[in-house]
């Protein structure tokens, strides 16, 4: 198997290759050459969570199942819930791993697959995070040797507890504070990988959504979700900042997955909503609002919703759609979400609410809960009036102290600091 660099189609490496790079040439993002549609679906979705997972892996990556079923048993050891809502629709929890967010499936699956395929050389993994990447990746890597982990993330843009959960751990963490937004921090990343002696210096890699690795590990929950509905043919509503996230969904589909349609939320960085709508991609100024992890004006992953639509040979707006949401709407919906006797994080809860305003009468919704509520627990508390319960995660370190260095948004800052 294949992939290919979207920017140079002359770039074609392994998975094990892509992986280990993050990047390709020109900041170009490595995809499968060729996503082969699965023969037996149902036959797959009839499958044990882990084991449908290794296959699926198989598949998209080129790699011996053992292989995958090896790293899956080592990355995916956490459940997954699919609660129904008093009104019908289906919440898609992914926050029951270390980190308590989805991040956690892409993050130790590819950490996983970096202690496979390693030949021993130091690795440092750089990567910037707009809330829960961080975290996800900071647990994922802690204690593992021979990697030093280093996360850029925007200063007073993500929540307290956010900052404590991956800022506190020291020894192969270094975390550092960007005094710019998150758009800046991931420019900042993707310049150092433009830096030819410092990326082999270091041996940089990154963990955000643009390694292929964890783009991909995302897929297999769509599978598990599918396979709770059966004779369902689900609407997936995806919170969407970076567009990695539903990305995965529509790889899902180009599997052969059945999906009805894909919706991706936003908040008011609503470029991805305008350019469907008018076809003129034009990011504006990055707005800081209570769903911080989605606060992201440059959708790093969008080439490769492109060019999924554009081997489908469908016009974009028929592959996905997307709506944008307020903060206001957004604390309507943890209120409205809460009367039905469930708590919503403020992405999960716009998703939901972007789902709510797109669904059909005689079509069933699934909304992704992207993160623990209590993770953002200040908003939480203002828009119900009332404390949320920490889980044991977050009462382990809310007295915790930051570690975090503090830069500048321009790259000696952080070139000094690597």
């Amino acid at each position: 198997m294949d992939f290919i660099n979207l920017k140079h189609a002359d770039d074609r490496v392994s998975f094990a290759t892509a992986v280990q790079r993050g990047l390709g040439r020109d900041q170009g993002l490595y995809f499968p050459e060729r996503i082969a549609p699965l023969d037996d679906i149902p036959g797959l979705l009839a499958l044990p969570f882990v084991e449908r997972s290794a296959v699926l892996l198989s598949h998209l990556t080129g790699l011996e199942a053992s292989v995958t079923q090896r790293l899956v048993r080592r990355a995916f050891d956490f459940p997954i819930e699919q609660p129904q809502l008093a009104d019908g629709s289906y919440a898609l929890e992914l926050f029951h791993g270390p980190s308590l967010a989805f991040k956690d499936f892409g993050a130790r699956f590819l950490a996983a697959c970096l202690a496979e395929f390693t030949d021993g050389s130091p690795t440092t993994i750089l990567t910037a995070t707009s809330g829960d990447t961080g975290a996800a990746v900071a647990h994922a890597f802690h204690g593992i040797e021979g990697v030093r982990a280093v996360i850029l993330y925007p200063e007073g843009r993500i929540s307290p507890l956010q900052e404590k959960l991956f800022c506190t751990l020291g020894g192969n963490i270094e975390t550092i504070s960007v005094r710019a937004d998150f758009d800046t921090c991931q420019a900042l990343v993707k310049q150092a990988f433009d830096d030819p002696a410092l990326r082999e210096r270091l041996g940089l890699n990154s963990a955000n959504s643009i390694n292929v690795a964890r783009l991909l590990a995302q897929v297999c929950y769509y599978f598990e979700s599918a396979a709770r509905l059966p004779g369902v043919l689900p609407v997936f509503c995806v919170p969407s900042g970076n567009f990695g996230n539903v990305t995965a969904c529509l790889v899902a589909r180009a599997l052969g997955l059945p999906i009805k349609r894909v919706l991706a939320a936003t908040n008011i960085n609503d470029t991805v909503p305008r350019y469907l709508a008018d076809g003129d991609w034009a990011p504006r100024q990055t707005v800081a609002t209570l769903s911080n992890a989605m606060d992201i004006s440059r959708p790093n992953n969008f080439p490769r919703v492109e060019e999924l639509a554009r081997r489908a040979g469908k016009p974009l707006d028929q592959v996905l759609s997307s709506r944008s949401v307020s903060d206001e709407s957004t604390t309507t919906a943890i209120r409205e979400l809460d009367s039905q006797s469930y708590l919503a994080d403020p992405h999960s809860a716009l998703a939901w609410r972007a789902l709510r305003k797109d669904l059909a009468p005689d079509e069933t919704g699934v909304f992704l809960c992207t993160a623990h509520p209590a993770k953002f627990a200040e908003v939480m508390e203002t828009a119900l009036g009332r404390a949320v319960p920490l889980p044991a995660a977050l009462e382990a370190v809310r007295d915790l102290k930051v570690r975090s260095e503090h830069i500048a948004g321009d790259f000696e800052s952080l070139q000094r600091l690597l």
